[in-house]
C-alpha cells in the first residue's frame, strides 16, 4: 500500500513544478516585451515656429464730448385745472346741455345747465317798481327843493346856515337819494340772480362727472359737475434727489428740461409725446423719498394735433433731458465694471483703467478721467480678466513668433 502512494505524491509535485515554470515563462515573456517597445518608441523633436495665443474681442472707441443724460422715471398725469361746479342761486334744473355727460367736452362761455329763471324775474320786476318808485320821490323832492329856493331869496340875512340847509330841504334829498341808490342796487342784484340761474362753462373742459338732472333741486354750494380742464395737463415725475442737479427749471436757467413721455401699455410702439419741466415741487414723498418734479403737457387730449391722449391718473414713462454735462466720455453702463474700471485694448495688451463716473443714466456712464479720445474700449466678455492679457480685434490676423516648442 506504501508503494502505491508514494508514485502518486511523485506526479503531483511534478505538475505542481509545471505550472510554476509556466507562470515563470509568461512574466518573463510580458517584461521582454514591454522592453521591446520602450527601446522602439519613437522619440520626440524639437522644432522653431508656434502660433502665439490672444483672445477675440470688440472694442468701441471712446470720445470725449458734451453730452445731456437722460432721467427715466414714472410720471403720474393730473389735471391742470379742476373743479367742481357748483350754482350761486337754488331752484329747479329746467334744462341741461347735451354735452354735460361724463367724457363730454365744452367751450368756455357754453351753457351747462339752466335753473329755473321764473323767482328770479319776478323779484327783478319788484325791484325795478322799487327803483321807479324811489326815483319819483327824488323827482316831487327835488321840485319841492326848487319852491324852497325861491322862498329862500325873499328872506335873505335873516336866516343863518343851519335853517339854510332845513329850508332847502337837504336832509330830505340826501335821504331819498340813498333810497334810489340801494333801489339800484337791489335791481343790479336781481340782475345778477336772474343771470347766475344759467350756468355756463368757465374754460375749455371735459366733464368727468354730473350729479344733476332735469327736475333736480339745487341750492347754492351743491355739487353739479366735475370739470377739468383741456388746454393743459400736469404730469408730476418722481426725480432721486441725488439727480436733481442735473434737472433744467425755468426759474433758474431760463427754460426747462424737455421731456419726452411715453405709455407703451396704451400707445403703439414707437408713439410719444413731448412736454417740458416747468418746476420742482418743493417736498419729497414721505414713502419713496424721491423728488417731485412738475411737467406741463400742452394739448394733453390732442385736440389739435395727432398726438395721443393723455389718461388722466394713468402712470407714463417719462424721459428728462438733462443738463449737458461737458468734456467727458459716453459709455454704455456695461462696459464699466466694478470699481468703475474700464477694460482697455492697449498695443495688443489689456489694460484695466480705473474711472471717474460724473454721472450714470438708464442707458450710459459719464467718465470725467480715466478714458482719454481714441482709447479702444474692450466691449467683449473675458474669460480671464488680468493686467497683460493679450487680446486680439475680431478680424485682425494673428501674429506668428518664434518659440520653443516639441513635436512628434
Amino acid at each position: 500500500m506504501n508503494d502505491a502512494s508514494h508514485p502518486k505524491r511523485k506526479l503531483r509535485w511534478l505538475r505542481v513544478v509545471g505550472s510554476m515554470v509556466t507562470c515563470v515563462a509568461i512574466l518573463a515573456g510580458a517584461a521582454a516585451a514591454i522592453v521591446v517597445i520602450n527601446q522602439t518608441e519613437p522619440k520626440a523633436e524639437q522644432i522653431n515656429a508656434t502660433r502665439k495665443s490672444a483672445a477675440l474681442v470688440e472694442t468701441v472707441t471712446a470720445e470725449r464730448g458734451t453730452f445731456s443724460p437722460r432721467l427715466v422715471v414714472l410720471g403720474s398725469v393730473k389735471p391742470a385745472r379742476d373743479i367742481v361746479l357748483a350754482p350761486r342761486v337754488g331752484g329747479q334744473v329746467v334744462e341741461l346741455s347735451p354735452k354735460l355727460v361724463p367724457g363730454g367736452m365744452i367751450r368756455q362761455g357754453e351753457l351747462l345747465l339752466r335753473i329755473d329763471p321764473d323767482d328770479f324775474e319776478n323779484a327783478l320786476s319788484i325791484s325795478k317798481s322799487e327803483l321807479e318808485q324811489a326815483q319819483a320821490s327824488l323827482a316831487i323832492e327835488e321840485g319841492r327843493q326848487s319852491l324852497a329856493k325861491k322862498e329862500l331869496a325873499l328872506l335873505e340875512g335873516t336866516i343863518d346856515e343851519t335853517n339854510r340847509a332845513l329850508v332847502l330841504r337837504e336832509p330830505q334829498i340826501a335821504s331819498i337819494r340813498a333810497e334810489v341808490s340801494a333801489a339800484e342796487a337791489a335791481v343790479q342784484r336781481a340782475k345778477l340772480d336772474l343771470d347766475r340761474t344759467s350756468v355756463l362753462a368757465p374754460f375749455d373742459a371735459q366733464i368727468l362727472t354730473r350729479s344733476v338732472n332735469v327736475g333736480s333741486q339745487v341750492s347754492p354750494g351743491d355739487e353739479l359737475a366735475q370739470l377739468v380742464g383741456v388746454n393743459e395737463y400736469w404730469v408730476f415725475a418722481a426725480v432721486p434727489v441725488r439727480s436733481l442737479r442735473w434737472v433744467q427749471f425755468p426759474e433758474t436757467d431760463g427754460q426747462g428740461s424737455r421731456v419726452t413721455l411715453r405709455n407703451p401699455d396704451v400707445w403703439p410702439t414707437g408713439v410719444e409725446r413731448g412736454a417740458s419741466v416747468s418746476r420742482m415741487v418743493g417736498a419729497v414723498d414721505q414713502q419713496t423719498r424721491l423728488a417731485r418734479v412738475l411737467i406741463t403737457v400742452p394739448d394733453p387730449l390732442g385736440q389739435t394735433s395727432d398726438v395721443p391722449p393723455l389718461i388722466l391718473d394713468s402712470l407714463v414713462e417719462t424721459e428728462i433731458e438733462g443738463r449737458p454735462i461737458v468734456d467727458v466720455v459716453r459709455l454704455r453702463r456695461e462696459f464699466v465694471h466694478d470699481r468703475d474700471t474700464v477694460w482697455v485694448m492697449t498695443d495688443g495688451k489689456l489694460q484695466i483703467r480705473e474711472t471717474d463716473v460724473v454721472f450714470r443714466d438708464a442707458e450710459y456712464a459719464f467718465i470725467r478721467a480715466g478714458l482719454e479720445s481714441g482709447d479702444e474700449v474692450v466691449t467683449s466678455t473675458l474669460a480671464t480678466v488680468a493686467e497683460g492679457v493679450g487680446l486680439r480685434k475680431v478680424g485682425e490676423a494673428a501674429p506668428m513668433e518664434n518659440s520653443s516648442e516639441t513635436t512628434d
